[in-house]
């Protein structure tokens, strides 16, 4: 009976169930913790709480403390008192009806139900026992009495003849209730050091869990810093590629820009010579020794001169009907070019670059008077810069030898300096849509190219 007795102070008042996860409250009566909790829960509402089975009340909602002490002894009783499902056997005294049994007597090799039970004899020789259909295993095999001791040195249940046995002489022997209660004493005590080691590895796996998470922290912190410490690195290399790609490029086009000048002069000269073989070859064509002979030996078609005269204009590409122009034999629709003018026998002229589309009489055909032309002028000392009738005066500037075209086609540049020293005079930008080709216009005494 005092397993009974244990088992009803064992049951939550709330669930009426034995204890599951018990917490204790300051007035100290203890709950399950789920089974506490709905009922705070409830009172919650009405902002008053109370002890369920003492009726005390808190001003705060109270804090649940773990009863440990409490928890293992329910772990300790369920362990050695496992819940028993009906076993299908019935009562023996029961002949009416069949009466589940709830404890077997093994002195009277009985089963009893409850009310069979609270009239049985209660004499210590009346041993009872869980029902079971084997009251055999309960007796021993030899003497076929009840098993009512323990030898505690060959750990073997014994009756009261075999304690008095030869086999079992001097040794521990326990009541068989004796012995349970020191084992089970055994098992709270391991049961307990058992859990306080549960526990201590509970803490051991949070800390490390915590040091895990701060490793795992560093280490992402860490890489995040390489991946933006390379990222920053490459973008450097990028600009720094960019960088002396862009220095060798500019260092190429120096390089390069006087050896492509060379070239283009070459080109030029190539061109000026294939014309001078070509006027020779005309003068040696030439039947009438008349013309033949007034022909200037120096004429190498690159300048341009006023005569009172009608004079002999086959050796230029193209002239003027009303002012004193000839145009250029040679185009240009690529590339960067330049050639010099020689004025120095001449204070007033024009000259420039334009398309063959320019009108070749009328107003419009003048150097600068249309938007197809771009001149340079001097007057006496004066000298400006013209395109589509817009004038320019230029500062005032020093009678020079000789003037420098520049073009640079795909730039849309043309450029006029003063030589020996080089001074830049002007610049005229514009979008080009057609070859170009030079002019030269001459209002008294010539001017040539060099």
């Amino acid at each position: 009976m005092a397993s009974a007795d244990l088992r009803a102070e064992l049951d939550c008042s709330i669930c009426l169930n034995i204890y599951t996860a018990p917490v204790m409250l300051k007035c100290g009566h203890n709950f399950c913790r789920d089974c506490i909790g709905r009922v705070l829960d409830t009172q919650e509402e009405s902002g008053v709480y109370f002890c369920p089975q003492c009726r005390e009340e808190f001003q705060e909602r109270p804090a649940l403390s773990r009863n440990i002490t409490l928890r293992n002894i329910v772990e300790s009783f369920r362990s050695s008192h496992p819940e028993q499902k009906e076993s299908g056997i019935s009562c023996t005294y029961c002949i009416h009806a069949s009466v589940p049994a709830v404890k077997s007597c093994l002195m009277c090799e009985a089963f009893l139900c409850d009310n069979h039970l609270k009239v049985h004899s209660k004499s210590p020789e009346h041993v009872l026992s869980d029902p079971t259909t084997s009251l055999e295993d309960r007796k021993c095999s030899i003497h076929k009495k009840v098993l009512e001791y323990y030898c505690t040195e060959d750990a073997a249940c014994i009756c009261v003849s075999c304690s008095l046995s030869i086999e079992h002489r001097g040794h521990q022997v326990d009541k068989l209730q004796e012995a349970f209660t020191k084992k089970k004493m055994k098992l709270a005590n391991n049961l307990q050091k058992l859990i306080v080691k549960k526990e201590e590895t509970e803490r051991r796996v949070r800390s490390l869990q915590e040091r895990r998470g701060e490793v795992q922290g560093k280490a992402n912190g860490e890489a995040e810093r390489v991946i933006d410490l390379f990222k920053d690195l490459r973008r450097r290399l990028e600009d720094l590629e960019k960088k002396i790609l862009n220095e060798i490029s500019r260092q190429e086009e120096q390089l390069l820009h006087p050896v492509n000048d060379l070239i283009q002069q070459l080109e030029t000269k190539k061109v000026e010579l294939t014309m001078k073989i070509r006027h020779i070859e005309e003068l040696c064509n030439m039947t009438d020794p008349l013309t033949a002979l007034q022909e200037p030996d120096k004429d190498d078609r690159r300048t341009a001169s006023r005569s009172g005269t009608d004079q002999d204009r086959k050796f230029f590409h193209e002239i003027f009907t009303d002012y004193n122009q000839v145009l250029g034999s040679q185009s240009f629709s690529s590339g960067r070019h330049y050639w010099e003018v020689d004025v120095r026998k001449s204070n007033n002229w024009r000259i420039g670059m334009c398309y063959d589309s320019m009108e070749r009489k009328g107003d419009d055909s003048l150097i600068g008077c249309n938007d197809v032309s771009w001149g340079l002028d001097r007057r006496g000392k004066n000298y400006m810069v013209i395109h589509d009738s817009d004038e320019t005066e230029l500062d005032d500037h020093l009678p020079c030898e000789r003037v420098r075209v520049y073009l640079d086609y795909e730039a849309g540049q043309i450029s006029f300096y003063m030589c020996d020293p080089i001074e830049h005079l002007h610049t005229f930008s514009a979008d080009f849509t057609e070859p170009l080709y030079a002019v030269l216009g001459v209002w008294h005494a010539s001017i040539s190219l060099c």
